[in-house]
């Protein structure tokens, strides 16, 4: 079923309501385009909180770092600046070490992990760290797939291939320490400028999920790309504690259901569309590669970068408990 026609499937019949006078509006800035998985999630989540509060809730969408970075967004929810945000877990962990948990290489693998990890007792886990130690309410969650390597070098089929090249990734230190110890040279870098540095060799590659490589037209900068399953690229739309705090009981309930129904909606739009991306990118031109040892990556990551990190995200007893919950 083509996704247009599943989208209708699921979609809810939207009438047209009465907006009242004293409508509220909410702005939520986005990191990707508005083609983009979380352009999908956020398009799905304006729907259903204007719907569920009959137009007395207002979203307006702004895609495509069109607020600032996604650190900058970030920092504007947490101060309450910035109604509400969705950008990627790697920019929310160096306001919530904890939550850092969720970008250890390796520790999904596959999206029914992804979804246990996000939901249910997990869910509430996050949720409760982000409002503790970053003053954020986590709504929903955008799943996004692995962050696959694209670069403008050479073709990359092994760890000896990556040796020395110089890839962008956000200012998560485990993320950075990750493609460290898989022999590359990560270079922290906002995410707003990351098409221009590709564009000109600033940094030779980055890591994305594919509709996000395809949306943001990264083949054609990138002509190589390589399936590396390190890190499952996860998204999560926040909004400060101090903007939620000024919101009655019925308006916070319509927002929370809007973020878990947006979420659902994002599942299957992620895995209905990642193979269209996939074939945009090689008809573009680009060349797609597996590794031939990606079992070696895996126990590296977990010998080498997952005990540096145990203390941060809460002791080593914290994230098996996560594992554990996972099975």
């Amino acid at each position: 079923m083509k996704f247009n026609q599943l989208a209708k499937y699921l979609a809810i019949s939207c009438l047209a309501l009465p907006v009242l006078a004293s409508a509220k509006t909410m702005k939520v800035g986005i990191g990707d385009p508005i083609e983009s998985d979380q352009g999908a999630y956020a398009t799905r989540f304006k729907e259903l909180v204007e719907y569920y509060s009959n137009g007395d809730i207002k979203v307006k969408l702004y895609p495509g770092g069109a607020l600032g970075s996604e650190t900058e967004m970030v920092q504007n929810a947490r101060l309450g600046s910035l109604d509400m945000a969705l950008v990627g877990i790697g920019n929310v962990t160096p306001f919530s070490k904890k939550l850092g948990a969720l970008t250890m290489p390796y520790l999904i693998t596959n999206s029914s992990d992804a979804v246990k990890i996000t939901t249910g007792e997990l869910g509430d886990y996050w949720n409760s760290l982000a409002k503790d130690e970053a003053g954020m309410n986590i709504l929903g969650w955008t799943y996004s797939n692995f962050r696959h390597l694209t670069n403008s070098k050479r073709p990359v089929k092994n760890m000896e291939d990556v040796k020395g090249l110089k890839i962008r990734v956000p200012q998560n230190s485990i993320m950075l320490k990750s493609w460290e110890t898989f022999g590359a040279n990560p270079i922290a870098m906002a995410w707003t400028e990351t098409f221009t540095a590709l564009q000109q060799k600033v940094v030779d590659g980055q890591d994305n999920p594919y509709i996000v490589n395809n949306t943001m037209k990264f083949y054609e900068v990138q002509p190589y790309l390589t399936e590396v399953h390190h890190q499952y690229s996860l998204q999560p739309l926040l909004i400060g504690n101090r903007t939620m705090g000024k919101l009655n009981e019925e308006q916070q309930e319509i927002l929370r259901r809007a973020g878990l129904e947006a979420q659902q909606y994002a599942l299957v739009f992620q895995m209905t569309e990642a193979e269209n991306a996939k074939q945009n990118m090689i008809a573009n031109g680009v060349e797609v590669f597996t590794l031939e040892d990606e079992d070696q990556w895996i126990k590296l990551a977990k010998e080498k970068v997952w005990p540096e990190f145990y203390e941060d995200i809460g002791g080593k007893a914290s994230f098996d408990n996560v594992l554990s919950k996972m099975q």
